[in-house]
């Protein structure tokens, strides 16, 4: 019984440690995406035609 009660807290005390870099790396802007607007330009863009109204 004791073994659940120490397993228990070495994975609540994981569990924080990586809640608190998960938080640490969005501030640091770790997941802010600079790859993407580089290379969006070859793509081929999307034709958007506009309807015209006919009365």
């Amino acid at each position: 019984m004791g073994v659940i009660y120490v397993m228990l807290t070495a994975s609540v005390i994981v569990a924080i440690v990586f809640f608190i870099a998960f938080i640490v790396s969005v501030k640091r802007g770790q997941y802010d995406d600079t790859y993407t607007p580089s290379v969006r330009m070859l793509f081929d863009d999307e034709l958007i035609t506009e309807k015209t109204n006919k009365e």
